[in-house]
């Protein structure tokens, strides 16, 4: 039976068998910028994420749940929000600080249970400290530890052999003309790509995680991504100065991207040193766009096709001069927004489709399982909510408000931490309200009007009085503030 009429008559309660139900693969992205590739930005060269969306529902309006990696992360692959699955840091495991964290089913576990063969190629819970998850997965994971400044070459090449460089933690571009082999995202399309050819022949299903670790800093691509894009052409940020009347606690100090060798300390990025940057995340965008290309050529080699949902999104958003802001841990609507795309190859309607729907990353946990047949015995803390209904028929929706939150300033010791910012998004607004870590006091309030400017210029919260009551009570339903 068609899987669309199954689902319109059934609401996808169980496939007859394993064998029957679809495979996933699932694609994640480190600090890809949703206004990239078929998202936006006409600039950036992504032919495979094009590919991608042309068969499948780009979500235009997405978000994560905190704009670091290892909290939304640790989030969606639970399907519970930051607040709940207590990971608010790079550092802390969700199995040790969560309610329960012992017995917790995530995603993949949830696949796993059910018949699957769940593998995992790359980071897909964080690379850092002892915050991956074994037991998830049905044989180890690879590729999936490390830090992104020993994926470079500079890190790999012995310190004597480092022509007049400095001694520092890894430069933050690299334009050298070398395989793809020689980072970790051309290995991982390598492997991926051999598990979709070599489980042609298997009736059990497969969820296939691939998380890559480009674009994130350092900016670091094979040449002849840097060769792509013509220097003098890459734009420079739309908006790059800090939103007027926005409180000093929404802004950040661009600590992580000043960490890294050729980076000034103490000053501003010069145009050159901007677009310099900025060209170093297109060509990272290119180079993780030709790994996807490779993956969904074997997928298409494999025979799987036509039996596999793909999805792919990223972790979360990320500045690249905008705001005066490098980097994410913030608020801010480019942070906050991720790429979606969920091709779905029975969801016919959708193929080539956007959607306005707002939908958040927590919600992929109960999509996908409701996509693959396997939601009859969900976990019954899972706090996002099904997305297959938008799959279906791109016009619907789901929810009002799609929910973000940080800490600021985040880098640093947990004593540093001053307020905690809480942000709704809903169909034409951005509300963030800061309160105080040490007593709840409310601090400071933000507000923008997406349908005049879709940049977050302008915070126009003293304008509007009555939006920013009707989006504080959202906030305070949503987080008990």
């Amino acid at each position: 039976m068609n899987r669309i009429l199954w689902f319109l008559l059934t609401s996808l309660t169980v496939f007859a068998s394993a064998a029957d139900r679809p495979n996933v693969l699932f694609i994640v992205a480190d600090d890809l910028n949703c206004a990239l590739g078929p998202y936006g930005d006409e600039a950036a060269i992504t032919p495979n994420l094009d590919r991608l969306a042309a068969r499948g529902l780009v979500f235009e309006r997405a978000y994560c749940q905190q704009a670091v990696c290892n909290p939304s992360r640790s989030s969606f692959l639970t399907g519970l929000r930051p607040d709940t699955v207590g990971v608010d840091d790079l550092r802390k495991g969700f199995r040790e600080v969560a309610p329960g964290g012992a017995t917790l089913v995530t995603l993949p576990e949830h696949f796993k249970n059910h018949g699957y063969f769940c593998q995992n190629i790359g980071k897909m819970f964080h690379n850092m400290g002892e915050t991956q998850d074994r037991r998830s997965w049905s044989i180890d994971e690879v590729l999936h530890k490390g830090t992104h400044a020993d994926d470079t070459v500079y890190k790999n090449t012995p310190p004597h052999l480092r022509k007049d460089q400095p001694e520092f933690k890894a430069p933050v571009t690299e334009a050298l003309d070398v395989p793809d082999t020689a980072y970790r995202d051309g290995q991982i399309a390598n492997l991926a790509a051999a598990m979709l050819r070599e489980h042609a022949e298997s009736d059990q299903p497969f969820f296939l995680a691939v998380g890559f670790w480009r674009p994130h800093l350092p900016f670091v691509a094979p040449k002849k991504y840097w060769d792509l894009y013509d220097p003098d052409k890459i734009p420079l940020p739309a908006a790059p100065y800090p939103p007027e009347s926005a409180p000093e606690i929404a802004m950040h100090e661009s600590k992580e991207i000043r960490g890294y060798g050729n980076t000034p300390k103490d000053r501003d990025f010069t145009t050159d040193e901007i677009r310099d940057l900025r060209h170093g995340y297109y060509a990272s965008i290119s180079f993780m766009d030709a790994q996807i290309g490779e993956i969904l050529d074997a997928l298409e080699e494999g025979g799987h096709a036509e039996d596999t949902i793909v999805c792919f999104t990223s972790d979360h958003g990320f500045h690249i001069g905008e705001h005066s802001l490098w980097g994410k841990t913030t608020n801010f609507e480019l942070d906050a927004r991720v790429p979606l795309i969920i091709a779905d190859p029975s969801a016919l309607s959708a193929h080539g489709k956007t959607t306005k729907a707002l939908a958040e990353l927590v919600d992929l946990y109960p999509t996908l399982s409701t996509l693959a047949g396997i939601d009859g015995d969900l976990p019954k803390n899972l706090e996002g909510v099904s997305l297959a209904p938008v799959v279906i028929d791109p016009a619907a929706t789901v929810q009002a408000a799609a929910f973000t939150q940080h800490q600021q300033p985040f880098y640093g010791p947990v004593s540093n931490w001053k307020a905690w910012g809480y942000s709704a998004r809903t169909d034409r607004w951005r509300y963030t309200e800061w309160r105080s870590i040490e007593d709840g006091s409310a601090l400071a309030v933000e507000l923008y009007n997406h349908e005049k400017d879709p940049d977050e210029t302008i915070n126009v919260a003293a304008e509007h009085p009555d939006v920013v009551a009707e989006h504080s009570a959202l906030l305070a339903d949503q987080f008990g503030l």
